[in-house]
């Protein structure tokens, strides 16, 4: 019997930039970067026990075709990752720092036999001063790694047994390791926070006289100044947009420490329009023409195989003429969201879930139309966890001006004190959008009236004060099964079988149900989904990205009238 799984390969695999040549963080960047991806040692270790040995190409997960390893933890083990290297005679400075981009879930980090501390979570990067456990020659850095898939922390789509909406769970290293030496007075942080022509730089750490060099289109202006904060105003400003995404780049000097950045100008606000509740970029009404993007690959599952898979999916994007990905339950590394910055393309960002997942509470019922919430009350682990990579997950992305909206709970997964928590996040970022409660179970508090719709046709109906997105919608599928990665199973919310039948059938969904809703007061929409992913093939791209299953042309025709449908 043909085994039902295929291995699909990616066109990012061979010929492209490499991980170990990508920096890891493009907004706060310094020419001292020294890669510790690649080759690493990989142990399974159970009571004691090496029950499994490997060589692991990192960032990839273990459980990834282009580790080497293709293999997930089995019960009560953990992974033991094992690198030795050197560092060129002339890099270190006064300070050496280790970055690790993420590991899921948790980390225990050991150089030369020093533990560097603990890390929980697996989706946002930490990093360790490590000047004083280092050795000027050989030095053994090991990554303790457990991952029992504990829904108490931040999980996302992974499911042990996987299927349907659920994909293959990752676990371990799978974003860059990296170092970098700074001087003994350096910038350890900062944060760019802009609008349509005032910009403030705040920084943590450094000496107090600094230097700010700005590129504009009309040349370069210096400031120098004194202190951690700095505000300055852009004469005649060339605005942010999907349609011409300018990016101000600056190099900030603070005595030794030299940091490269850029900003952007660009607001994001509900206004009335017409009487109408409107999300509006830059004061003027905006039509967000989104897609669900998961962000898994073939190849690399968490991760593509180079850092080409995100400019593909984001360029892709834009050709069918969207102007926006919602990051659906995923942090990505910072390089996804500076090539939304770079390529011009919004980014509506999910907080990853943690909680237990009820499939007949936080799915049928409220797809049969009963959305209020039973009363729910998170574990206390659940709700410190959850907040707590919340608002670092704010932090993390504040600086890229692509990230233009959150949505804190969906579809119930996890939800609890949506009213507080709304307000709370809202206030450490009340430049974005915030999202609450996306699908159902609304609560008072919100910035938008979010939607799902699958299963009937969508009409705007009844509105409230708040602009009206359909956060969720269609599902649409086409199996193309050479491209596939279950040959046996295909999960969607209606078939077609053939291509030209799937086009005809987003077009009449669109023309029909989406465009009418614009006068209505329909201000976005997220279209189910990018790509496929596993047992899905409702995406508009195959798994392996091999194949765009829909016309550029008709679909860029269908953005544009939307927009039109919104300024008429």
């Amino acid at each position: 019997m043909k085994h039902p799984f295929q291995k699909l390969t990616t066109p990012f695999e061979e010929g492209h930039r490499s991980w170990s040549e990508t920096y890891p963080r493009p907004a706060m960047a310094r020419d001292s970067f020294f890669s510790l991806c690649g080759a690493w040692e990989l142990s399974a270790v159970k009571n004691g026990e090496e029950t499994f040995r490997s060589s692991v190409t990192v960032p990839f997960p273990p459980e990834s075709r282009i580790s080497g390893v293709e293999r997930a933890l089995a019960k009560g083990e953990r992974w033991l990752y094992r690198k030795t290297f050197t560092l060129p005679a002339d890099f270190c400075k006064a300070r050496t720092l280790l970055h690790f981009g993420a590991v899921d879930q948790i980390a225990e980090v050991t150089l030369n036999g020093v533990s560097l501390g603990i890390h929980e979570g697996g989706y946002l990067p930490f990093s360790f001063d490590v000047t004083d456990a280092l050795t000027a020659g050989e030095n053994t850095l090991t990554v303790n790694v457990t991952d029992d898939t504990d829904t108490d922390l931040p999980y996302g789509k992974q499911r042990k047994k996987r299927g349907g909406m659920w994909y293959t769970p990752v676990s371990g290293i799978w974003q860059s390791v990296w170092m970098e030496s700074v001087p003994a007075d350096y910038v350890s942080d900062l944060e760019i926070r802009a609008d349509l022509q005032t910009v403030t730089i705040n920084t943590q750490g450094g000496t107090e006289e600094k230097t700010l060099s700005v590129t504009t289109p009309n040349g370069e202006i210096r400031y120098t100044y004194k202190g951690d904060s700095f505000t300055f105003t852009v004469e005649e400003p060339r605005h942010w947009s999907p349609e011409d995404p300018y990016l101000y780049c600056f190099t900030l000097q603070s005595g030794e420490d030299t940091l490269r950045s850029y900003f952007a100008l660009r607001v994001i606000t509900t206004e009335k329009i017409k009487g109408i509740p409107r999300l509006c970029l830059n004061g003027k009404p905006y039509f967000f023409h989104g897609l669900l993007d998961q962000g898994y690959f073939s190849d690399g599952i968490y991760l593509p195989a180079s850092p080409e898979g995100y400019t593909f999916d984001i360029e892709t994007a834009k050709k069918l003429g969207f102007n926006m990905l919602r990051k659906h339950i995923k942090i990505e590394p910072e390089e996804f969201y500076y090539q939304c910055d770079r390529l011009g393309m919004i980014v509506f960002q999910d907080m990853v879930n943690n909680g237990k997942y009820r499939y007949i509470r936080d799915t049928v019922l409220p797809t049969l139309g009963m959305k209020k919430r039973p009363f729910f009350r998170a574990g206390k682990k659940q709700r410190f966890h959850f907040e707590k990579t919340a608002k670092e997950t704010i932090r993390l992305l504040q600086n890229h001006p692509s990230v233009c909206y959150y949505t804190v709970f969906n579809e119930g997964w996890g939800q609890y004190d949506g009213d507080r928590i709304y307000k709370e996040l809202k206030a450490l970022d009340p430049s974005r959008i915030w999202d609450a409660t996306s699908g159902w179970f609304l609560g008072r508090e919100s910035d938008v009236d979010s939607r799902h719709v699958y299963f009937r046709p969508f009409a705007v109906g009844k509105r409230g004060d708040k602009p009206v997105v359909l956060s969720e919608f269609g599902g649409y599928t086409c199996k193309l099964e050479e491209h596939s990665f279950n040959l046996n199973k295909t999960y969607g919310y209606k078939t077609y079988t053939d291509l030209p039948a799937f086009r005809a059938g987003l077009e009449q969904l669109y023309r029909q149900q989406i465009l009418p809703g614009v006068k209505e007061g329909l201000c976005g929409t997220v279209l189910t989904q990018l790509t496929d992913v596993e047992d899905e093939t409702n995406g508009l791209v195959t798994y392996d990205r091999r194949v765009v299953k829909v016309d550029p042309a008709a679909m860029s025709a269908l953005g544009a009238d939307l927009q039109k449908e919104l300024e008429a």
